[in-house]
């Protein structure tokens, strides 16, 4: 009988597992634009409490704006004395130097995931070595589904802003979207613009009198999908991906990451019935940097 394991009491499949994950994310998860559109996962992690580190930096970018109206209100200075004749070695041009200091974050793990199933030869009906391979798609399935639902909460608990409104009507939406636009101009984000919304505000905007085709709209009436609005891309998520009460998050692609750490992946000979447990344990996370919270919205819907 193949890939019994017969004479090996364990066989891990950590790094067919990590690949499976990875696969599944980019296919069956609905907020992976905003973390980068992968899963970063490990196979093999040390069962520790940090995910890994990266280097930050809170000071601002600053740049010291002058006139041209006299050399005193000039940023770059070109007088005499400075840098030259009586401040030589004592001054320089460039006013002011800032020094950079980069600090190291620890991103720690927030939750844990684990899966415990049993292949018995006698009632499997099928070779261990397929059971096998279709139980760790079907987890690579399921867990991408937790992580998803854990991605919604974390952008929903991240969120630099709040809109509200009362009501899913033309005017609300136009009203919203106008608002959302001109949140992120503001904020002068860079990168692509995306909206996640719930499936009554999707709808609203398929009918919405400003995605008519006259208006050489992105919406397919048809096909009852569209592609942009207001400058936003514009993606239907099933309603059970939000918190209660709201309809949509707001946010540029490639804001923050989510990560996980697989601690096991494997099958053990069981002592209590003729086959095979099989394993898996990790430890998950989300992360984004304090700033780039500000580009993050999420939209309510509480009726006055």
């Amino acid at each position: 009988m193949p890939a019994t394991n017969n004479n090996q009491a364990v066989r891990t499949f950590q790094p067919q597992f990590r690949e499976l994950l990875q696969a599944v994310y980019k296919k069956q998860a609905y907020f992976r634009d905003f973390f980068g559109g992968s899963i970063e996962a490990l196979d093999g992690v040390s069962n520790n409490a940090t995910a890994f580190s990266l280097k930050t930096s809170d000071i601002p970018m600053v740049i010291t704006k002058g006139t041209l109206d006299s050399n005193a209100n000039r940023a770059y200075k070109t007088d005499a004395n400075t840098a030259f004749g009586d401040g030589t070695g004592n001054s320089t041009r460039f006013g002011p130097r800032k020094e950079i200091i980069y600090t190291d974050t620890d991103v720690p793990y927030t939750w844990d995931w684990v899966f415990h199933e049993g292949i018995d030869r006698a009632t499997v009906n099928n070779n261990f070595e397929n059971a096998t391979a279709d139980r760790l798609d079907l987890q690579a399935q399921a867990k991408i589904q937790l992580f998803d639902d854990q991605g919604g909460a974390f952008i929903s608990s991240v969120a630099g802003t709040t809109e509200n409104i009362t009501e899913i009507t033309n005017d609300s939406v136009l009203e919203l979207f106008n608002k959302l636009a001109a949140t992120f101009v503001n904020l002068q984000t860079i990168g692509t613009k995306k909206a996640w919304v719930n499936t009554e505000l999707y709808n609203a905007i398929i009918d919405h009198p400003l995605t008519t085709s006259s208006k050489s709209s992105a919406a397919n009436i048809d096909e009852n999908n569209i592609l942009h609005f207001k400058g936003f891309e514009i993606q239907e998520t099933p309603d059970s991906k939000f918190q209660d009460g709201e309809i949509a998050y707001v946010a540029v692609k490639n804001i923050a990451r989510q990560f996980t750490g697989i601690n096991t992946a494997r099958t053990i000979e069981s002592e209590d019935f003729d086959g095979v447990a099989l394993q898996g344990a990790g430890k998950a996370g989300e992360f984004i940097l304090e700033d780039n919270k500000k580009a993050v919205v999420k939209v309510t819907l509480k009726k006055a």
